[in-house]
């Protein structure tokens, strides 16, 4: 068979997984672990076939790609594995180490090629208008003409208000106040609303003709962006009805008909990640699916976290309902994220009155209950408290993040806790442990974040759409190749403290434990430390602090 690949390894002694792999949060098996070695030795080797550095050692702006291996039994029961790799490379689909896409729309003859034209053609003519010396010179014009109208209408209007107050002065001083003058004062009151009027008619039609050219302009730009969207969008529909996907029983469903079951829209380039490719291929062939595992290969781009040869899950976004399809009749591994990691570890109090509640919370609870789990720091305090009245939380921590909550006990408490955090008034301290060291000893971290829309909830660095979000960060200590660093958020984002760490603009290194950002381990290295704040009853200053409990 063209795409399965034989280990070089002996793999013998390796005993097969029970139920194959839950592909969204997982141990990489040590199949799958071979398996990707022996891609990645490919990748380095000279009979690699896909000529792209991936942004490796080189000065250009290539960028790396996710590549996955699926470990598979074939009819004579021998175990191998087939290869993949996300998207496309260099504008090819097929290669003869990778599996095929599950539809190529780059293959030769494909409708892509010609409706692809045409939106660049839309495109190139947007960009004509755009760029051209006429719009540009009637864009300049319009704007000056716009200034020395607002600045001539803006002296007229000071000097009117200056009139208005003199008619209030006169009003005041000359009472009672004639007939005359009355009338009088209305008059000049009702002629410099008329000028005003007429002052902004003057120079809207004094400068006109230029304005109409311009909308003109903007408006004939508007209509070709609009129908580039159109075509884009049934572009990708069309895409999109070539797509169908077996699962483990043969039976097919296509792409369009699996997003509306979940009632979701497919992001553009849904269907083309490693996974699916691989199952596909799988069941068309009547392989045996063992084992999956997806790595990252070169250099990462701008707003994810990408780390060389690290491995990661299948993306929630794209991939979710497809292989919610495609994994039917497979035995799989539990989602570890739903089983209660917290369960024999207790919340300690520290602090507690009639107002509000400060505590200890133990990596692996969460905050608040989820969809699945319902163990969290609110149901248990609910639980152990059941005549208080209802416990209002004030700020979350990861669940796999411990250290110093604050709960509040009534509504006014929560609203002034509350507000400190808005106003950045309250005071927080984090310690977290870094997989490697860095060189610098402190320093301030602003990089803007945003919800990865396609694999939530992971957290992209944004400059364009991201909400700001700055770390100030000192180090504490370096041993045995890990840093142990103080960090104290300014702001308070989602996973802010781990994506500044992982993140390339960042610290570049992620800390210990990161299960989205880095690698897996017994727990994640982030402690909420320290905590100053004002109490809401007393509004005594109050500080907290527990120890590190790594």
């Amino acid at each position: 068979m063209l795409h399965f690949i034989h280990f070089k390894k002996n793999i013998k002694e390796i005993e097969l997984p029970r139920k194959f792999t839950f592909p969204f949060y997982y141990e990489p098996h040590e199949l799958t672990k071979i398996a990707s070695k022996e891609l990645q030795n490919y990748l380095l080797s000279k009979e690699n076939e896909l000529n792209h550095s991936f942004g490796l050692n080189t000065s250009n702006h290539e960028i790396g790609k996710m590549f996955g291996v699926l470990v598979v039994q074939n009819q004579l029961k021998e175990i191998g594995y087939l290869a993949a790799f996300s998207g496309n490379m260099e504008n090819q689909s097929n290669f003869k180490h990778f599996v095929p896409p599950i539809y190529d729309i780059l293959a030769k003859n494909s409708f892509f090629h010609k409706e692809q034209k045409e939106l660049l053609a839309l495109s190139d003519e947007i960009n004509k208008i755009d760029q051209s010396k006429e719009y540009q010179k009637l864009k300049l014009k319009v704007a000056l003409n716009n200034q020395i109208a607002q600045q001539i209408i803006q002296t007229e209007k000071s000097k009117l208000q200056e009139r208005k107050q003199h008619r209030k002065k006169r009003k005041k001083e000359e009472q009672p106040l004639s007939e005359s003058l009355k009338y009088k004062l209305q008059q000049e009151s009702l002629h410099d609303k008329f000028y005003l009027k007429e002052l902004i008619c003057y120079y809207e039609d004094k400068f006109s003709t230029e304005q109409e050219k311009l909308n003109a302009l903007n408006s004939q730009i508007q209509s070709l962006k609009v129908l580039r969207n159109e075509k884009s969008n049934a572009l990708h529909q069309k895409i999109f009805n070539h797509y169908h996907f077996l699962n483990s029983y043969k039976k097919e469903k296509s792409l369009n008909s699996i997003f509306k079951e979940f009632k979701l829209d497919a992001p553009a380039g849904t269907g083309d990640c490693a996974a699916p490719k691989l199952l596909q291929y799988a069941f068309l062939n009547n392989l045996k699916p063992i084992a999956l595992a997806e790595f990252w290969w070169g250099k990462s781009g701008n707003s994810k976290i990408r780390k060389h040869q690290h491995f990661y899950p299948s993306c929630n976004g794209k991939c979710k309902p497809i292989l919610s399809h495609m994994l039917e009749g497979l035995i799989i591994d539990e989602n570890p994220l739903e089983k209660e990691l917290a369960k024999n570890k207790e919340i300690e109090i520290l602090f507690e009155d009639q107002s509000m509640l400060v505590i200890n919370k133990p990596t692996g609870l969460l905050s608040v209950n989820g969809k699945t789990i319902k163990d969290s720091v609110y149901s248990r305090l609910s639980k152990k408290h059941p005549q208080s009245a209802k416990f209002l939380i004030v700020h979350r921590l990861d669940m796999s993040t411990s250290g110093i909550m604050l709960i509040a006990k009534t509504k006014q408490a929560h609203q002034f806790l509350q507000a400190q955090f808005i106003n950045k008034t309250i005071q927080k301290k984090y310690i977290a442990l870094l997989d490697g060291e860095i060189g610098q000893i402190k320093g301030e971290i602003n990089l803007p974040l945003r919800v990865d829309l396609e694999d939530r909830p992971r957290q992209l660095v944004c400059f364009e759409h991201g909400k700001s979000a700055k770390t100030l960060w000192k180090v504490l200590s370096i041993k045995n190749g890990k840093t142990l660093v103080e960090f104290t958020p300014i702001t308070g984002r989602t996973h802010q403290l781990r994506v500044h760490a992982a993140h390339q603009l960042g610290l570049n290194t992620p800390i210990v434990g990161d299960d989205l950002y880095g690698k897996k381990a017994e727990r994640l290295h982030l402690h909420a430390g320290y905590i100053e704040f004002i109490h809401p009853v007393s509004k005594n200053k109050l500080q907290y602090k527990v120890n590190c409990p790594f």
